[in-house]
């Protein structure tokens, strides 16, 4: 007679659902300390909580330890699936919610980097509504890559992302925002950082060493790139200002980003009335995504808001 292992979790409890929003937060920080802050609990609750969860499954899903944490491969395993578990109670929550038309549950949203800075203040200000709709509503922000972001709300990590519109990806809807306008940048200890506008020829800037963005971009916005020197590369524009700021490149920054440091006499943009693009920010949900009056209710506040 053959004997079949039991199945861990035939049942799933609650206090299952509850260790395995633990584990994912784990994960998402990168470790046990780094989610002290966020789960408002100690490193050794943290950790027996671990545990609890690898006893119940039957499996060994991280390494923690002098290396630092890691996924065991059963632990990647364990969280895609659980990831694909919250995403579908937290649809039937508000999908519950929604039949009494008050919002509750929770808005994760995607943000390519630094568009704090935008004077039009479009997505603060339509968080503002939804708080204000729905005082109980839970907002997450993550800020990611613009790639990472629309995989994102593909994969259903995200409920909404925006991100630097270029060419649509399938499964996914676009909804323009604003447009904001990039200009050429040195910094203080770069040989153009004093070079006059007048005297300075367009041979000379594409011979410096410059940055270039790794995230997608429209094919006219990539050609002012084609043209420079680009020796250097980053995922995000915070990247590319650290860079900068080194003195030793040249690079694109959104004008409303770096204005700051211009004002400090730390950037001064090259011949800003021909180096220059302009680039549309967009809004990005799923297509065919099931119903989600949370997420319903930012958007049209996004559309209405200026």
């Amino acid at each position: 007679m053959s004997s079949r292992r039991p199945d861990p979790l035939a049942q799933v409890s609650d206090f299952d659902i509850r260790l395995l929003r633990i584990f994912r937060s784990v994960v998402e920080c990168g470790g046990f300390s780094a989610a002290e802050t966020v789960l408002g609990i100690g490193r050794s609750a943290i950790s027996q909580q671990m545990s609890d969860l690898e006893q119940r499954l039957g499996l060994r899903l991280c390494q923690r330890g002098r290396a630092g944490f890691s996924l065991t491969e059963e632990g990647r395993e364990v969280y895609q699936s659980a990831l694909q578990l919250l995403s579908a109670l937290e649809s039937f929550r508000t999908e519950v919610n929604g039949l009494h038309q008050h919002l509750r549950g929770e808005l994760i949203i995607g943000l390519t980097d630094n568009l704090v800075t935008l004077p039009h203040m479009r997505i603060t200000h339509a968080l503002a509504q939804l708080k204000e709709r729905g005082p109980d509503v839970q907002i997450q922000i993550r800020m990611i890559a613009p790639n990472e972001v629309e995989q994102g709300v593909l994969d259903g990590r995200l409920h909404v992302g925006v991100v630097p519109q270029a060419s649509a990806l399938s499964g996914l809807e676009y909804q323009p925002l604003y447009s904001e306008r990039s200009l050429l940048y040195c910094a203080v200890g770069h040989p153009l950082f004093y070079a006059d506008d007048k005297q300075l020829d367009d041979a000379r800037i594409d011979a410096q060493d410059a940055i270039a963005p790794t995230f997608r971009l429209p094919a006219e916005i990539q050609a002012h790139y084609q043209a420079l020197n680009c020796t250097a590369s980053a995922s995000d524009r915070e990247g590319m200002a650290f860079l900068i700021l080194t003195g030793r490149y040249i690079g694109y920054l959104p004008d409303h980003y770096a204005s700051l440091w211009v004002q400090q006499g730390r950037l001064r943009a090259l011949k800003p009335a021909t180096r220059f693009y302009d680039l549309s920010l967009a809004s990005v949900t799923r297509k065919g995504r099931r119903p989600h009056l949370v997420l319903e209710s930012f958007l049209e506040s996004l559309a209405t808001t200026r």
